[in-house]
């Protein structure tokens, strides 16, 4: 099943291990789902997952980057500008789970359109685990 991963997945997943995040961001590294993303996408995980706020360690972030970029699904998503956004930097995530037919699962699921594509992380978990 190929899944698309908000930003905020990778964090939790990385800070508390035995998290429902991380059980999905395992369950990915396991092969159980695949990640489709975008250059969009792999360079905001890289940005967000380097602040020096989260003190994650170079190479756990390259690691899990290196993964996703070796065993994942890279798209080039078709634009949907006709739907609004809080935030913009969202719009990437929708348009690569759109794009792949994927759910794209997030930790603030406020931040995106009324979609069934949309799952929170807990809904994602329960469903799947």
């Amino acid at each position: 099943m190929n899944i698309v991963l908000d930003t905020n997945v990778l964090v939790s997943a990385l800070w508390s291990p035995d998290s429902k995040p991380a059980g999905i961001v395992n369950a990915a590294l396991s092969r159980r789902f695949t990640v489709c993303y975008d250059y969009r996408i792999i360079n905001e995980y890289y940005d967000v997952l380097m602040r020096p706020k989260f003190c994650f360690s170079d190479w756990e972030v390259q690691s899990l980057l290196d993964f996703i970029t070796s065993n994942g699904i890279s798209v080039v998503a078709d634009p949907l500008s006709d739907i609004c956004f809080i935030n913009e930097s969202d719009r990437k995530f929708y348009e690569v789970a759109k794009y792949c037919h994927s759910p794209l699962i997030t930790g603030n699921i406020k931040h995106y359109p009324q979609d069934s594509h949309i799952i929170t992380v807990a809904d994602f978990y329960g469903k799947f685990f």
